[in-house]
């Protein structure tokens, strides 16, 4: 085993043992217990060996942190990096890459052969392996997973979640020989606060030595105005104060609105938090790092960086949130308000972390956090060989009891759940390379297969309360020892008499009126209903007093048989919604000729090797020519469009879409009207986005536009502008190097990308 210059934990030891004994392993640790020492180690083997190790991580942000890091440790000529608009030493023996662009290499499509790509690879770190959980991504874990060529050692690293033992099991099923490492282990123990704004000048311990709520927290109380609950005023310079007299600081203050972040920063204007030789220090490396970004010159947050508090989040310009990281990272920024994007892997040390609530809002209304989100951000708490405790205050609303936030403090981690979910893309790509027999046997290996009982709990549940409801309903014993045939027979010859009978006394009503006697046919019906009548008292149920009872419980009995039939339908849907996923998707291929006889024809490969959303909407629109013809500023107008997700209805942008471009979005407006009707057709529900929100700003922009001018026009952070205009560039960087692309759109995409490159954009 490599030889640390410190003593390993024992969790680490036993990984480390694992991994030269030549096993893969699940690591599945707190944030902040070390499993970095486990990836450093298969590192050393690999370098010993002369063998190549890839990294990857879920954010290109955090390749970029792991590029950076490794190249000052292991020497830069030794250190490669692959995310999807940057390729440095691919050749090197540690390459780190985000989690897609290992995927992406598995397939062996885009990147070359899968034989070349692994070549010599003995290790794949995946980091931040609970990523699986994420809606939109989760797939790629899944997928690196399934396809990694077995004689590769699998290090998977992850935060805690409840059924590591579940995706430990699975990878051994699915890759190779695998151990798990699980331990809650914390070389930095937590401490938790509360702060009472009726105790506004201390932090209350949020639990008394024996694990319960400390009785000294009083609710907060409820303002209203306008009929409405309001929070009573802001606390946040109260509890920047008590951190800071107590000597808890740095911290990260988490808040789940970015304008909350900005204005809880401007709360704390009169606190100085840093002293006169520090504050030199953040003047000095601002303006060294203003004097290489000049945009960054206006930026309104610089006074507060001097005060040594700042925000973080995602409508922030990249290159000022490196600036504020690097501070941070320095120890001279004390306090950092920031969204939960920030407890998500970047390396920002803190004493201690404050959470400002336990709900927050999403898509569907608002929601408490669950363990793992509420995990992941207090465990940013505490330096390992700096504190010996990380603090964790959470500040007291009145939408939340102390004893909900007690109950979510000492709540266990959630499971991991799978989010497989097959693309457009999947089922080329896999079908360029497998039969449909094998494309089935690796898409039944995904996690989501796997755990499948555990995700179809809920309906065996149900299953179970309506067997349980069938049972009884069955147990009932008719004294005269009639089944339950027996009094269906007597019911229905019931039925008929009184149905008969009604008819009769309307017949004999009508006739009377009209003065005139019965015919023979009424008369018959008469006595065919008399007779009816001594049918009906022949059967002994026509006596009985339980009769109404025993039909009730027939009633109750049918509808539940009814309930379970379209539950076990359900049941078997689930049990196979990916492999019917998966078919769904391939019969619109097929409907539309990409595939035949289950391998993708030309246009389908270009399809596979696309990346989006919706990779046929986006091969839809390139193969119907309407991209030709367009400027480099047009272009990227229209790919903003289709890349751009819906956005609130109340953000509209009033600038106007130049001519051409509203042109062609009314053409792709009619290709996404038919391909939805066909994805309905085979119940396909991949979303197609089609919004001129950023569209004309990104024209602006290719045109030659200043920075300014641009962010001048709509309410929006820079932030998201940045985002959306590099979403563009991911698009069509695409376009230059997938097959089967017209040369025009290719040298007018390049010419694009080229002019959209500039500061603050090609800053990460």
């Amino acid at each position: 085993m490599y030889e640390f210059p410190f003593e390993l934990d024992d969790f680490q030891k036993e990984a480390c043992k694992y991994i030269s004994e030549g096993k893969s392993v699940v690591v599945c640790a707190p944030t902040g217990a070390g499993k970095t020492v486990i990836a450093q180690h298969a590192i050393h083997c690999a370098l010993e060996k002369g063998e190549k190790v890839f990294y990857t991580t879920p954010l290109k942000a955090l390749s970029n942190q792991k590029y950076s890091d490794f190249s000052e440790k292991y020497g830069q000529e030794k250190v490669g990096l692959l995310t999807g608009d940057t390729s440095i030493n691919r050749g090197a023996q540690i390459v780190v890459m985000t989690t897609e662009v290992f995927r992406n290499m598995l397939y062996g499509t885009n990147f070359g052969s899968v034989t070349d790509n692994l070549k010599d690879v003995r290790y794949v770190i995946l980091d931040e392996v609970h990523y699986m959980n994420d809606e939109q991504r989760g797939t790629v874990w899944e997928e690196s997973i399934i396809y990694c060529p077995t004689n590769v050692q699998i290090i998977a690293l992850s935060a805690t979640v409840a059924n590591a033992d579940k995706l430990t099991e699975w990878i051994n099923t699915v890759h190779s020989r695998t151990e798990l490492v699980n331990t809650d282990f914390r070389p930095v123990p937590l401490r938790f606060y509360y702060f009472d704004s009726s105790q506004p000048n201390t932090l209350l311990p949020l639990l008394t030595p024996n694990g319960t709520l400390n009785k000294k927290i009083k609710p907060e109380k409820k303002v209203f105005q306008r009929g409405k609950a309001v929070q009573k005023k802001n606390t946040v310079k109260d509890v920047v104060r008590n951190l800071y007299e107590k000597n808890m600081l740095p911290a990260i203050y988490f808040t789940f609105s970015r304008k909350k972040c900005d204005e809880q920063m401007e709360n704390c204007a009169t606190l100085c938090l840093v002293t006169r030789e520090e504050q030199e220090e953040i003047r000095k490396i601002i303006d060294e790092y203003i004097a290489e970004n000049p945009y960054l010159y206006r930026n309104k947050h610089i006074e507060y960086l001097l005060l040594g508090v700042a925000s973080h989040h995602a409508g922030l310009l990249p290159g000022w949130k490196v600036l504020v990281e690097k501070l941070f990272q320095k120890g001279l920024i004390k306090v950092v308000f920031a969204t939960e994007t920030l407890a998500a892997g970047i390396n920002m040390p803190a004493r201690s972390t404050v959470i400002s609530s336990i709900s927050k809002r999403t898509d569907t209304g608002h929601r408490t956090l669950t363990p793992s989100e509420f995990l992941q951000m207090s465990g940013r708490a505490g330096r390992r060989g700096m504190d010996e405790i990380g603090y964790v205050v959470i500040v007291g609303t009145p939408f939340q009891t102390p004893e909900e936030v007690a109950e979510l403090v000492l709540s266990d981690a959630n499971p991991l759940e799978s989010k497989f979910s097959p693309s457009y893309s999947m089922v080329l790509n896999l079908l360029q390379r497998f039969s449909l027999e094998e494309a089935k046997e690796l898409v039944l290996k995904s996690f989501g297969y796997f755990s499948s009982n555990t995700r179809i709990e809920p309906f065996l549940a149900l299953k179970a309360e309506y067997d349980s409801k069938i049972d009884e309903c069955n147990s009932f014993e008719c004294y005269c020892h009639k089944t339950n045939e027996d009094l269906m027979e007597y019911n229905k010859v019931r039925e008929i008499y009184v149905q008969n009978r009604r008819v009769f006394k309307t017949i004999q009503k009508q006739e009377k009126k009209k003065n005139r006697p019965l015919s023979e046919e009424a008369a018959e019906f008469g006595r065919q209903t008399k007779l009816m009548l001594q049918r009906m008292h022949s059967y002994e149920c026509d006596t009985c007093k339980l009769f109404k009872k025993h039909m009730k419980i027939l009633d109750v009995l049918e509808r539940y048989k009814a309930k379970e039939k379209a539950l076990n339908k359900e049941i078997e849907k689930q049990k196979d919604i990916f492999w019917n996923k998966f078919l769904s998707h391939r019969a619109v291929l097929m409907d539309y000729g990409y595939i035949k006889d289950d391998y993708p024809t030309e246009e389908g490969v270009t399809i596979s090797q696309l990346r989006s959303e919706n990779e046929l909407f986006l091969a839809r629109i390139i193969f119907s020519g309407v991209l030709e013809g367009l400027t480099p500023a047009e272009l990227a107008s229209v790919v903003c469009a289709i890349t751009t997700e819906d956005m609130r209805a109340d953000l509209y942008s009033q600038l106007p879409l130049s001519p051409n471009v509203r042109k062609k979005l009314n053409k792709i407006k009619d290709i996404r009207r038919e391909l939805d009707k066909k994805q309905k057709n085979y119940d396909v529900e991949d979303p197609m986005y089609i919004n001129g929100f950023y569209s004309p700003l990104i024209e602006m922009w290719v045109n030659g536009s200043e920075w300014e001018s641009i962010v001048d026009e709509v309410d929006m952070g820079e932030g998201d502008i940045v985002r959306s205009f590099k979403r563009v560039v991911d698009v069509l960087r695409q376009f230059c190097t997938i097959s089967n692309i017209p040369e025009e759109i290719v040298f007018t995409a390049r010419e694009a990308i080229d002019l959209i490159q500039r500061s603050p954009i090609d800053i990460d």
